[in-house]
């Protein structure tokens, strides 16, 4: 595998990674950013208060995406294989 390849096989893979984890980060940010609003406003100061709601959000978001996120690590697999076969 030449440097260029491997490189490229790199980009691919964290461009993967973040088409994965992105909807779960964002919908953490979001819930994280409203409960804290929240908390501001009503100057109820709990910090246990912002883990729960994150958690099952966050738990709710993987779990619409699951499908997504299967296809495009499977779509890499048959990438990786093709490049394994190439060789």
């Amino acid at each position: 595998m030449d440097p260029a390849s491997a490189i490229d096989f790199a980009r691919s893979a964290i461009l993967v990674l973040l088409e994965i984890i992105a909807p779960a980060m964002i919908t953490a940010l979001v819930v994280g950013l409203a409960i804290g609003l929240l908390q501001a406003l009503t100057q109820i100061q709990e910090q246990t208060l912002v883990f729960v709601p994150k958690i099952v959000a966050t738990f709710v978001v993987l779990l619409i995406a699951l499908p997504f996120a299967g296809e495009a690590m499977s779509g890499m697999m048959a990438d990786i294989a093709q490049r394994i076969a190439a060789y």
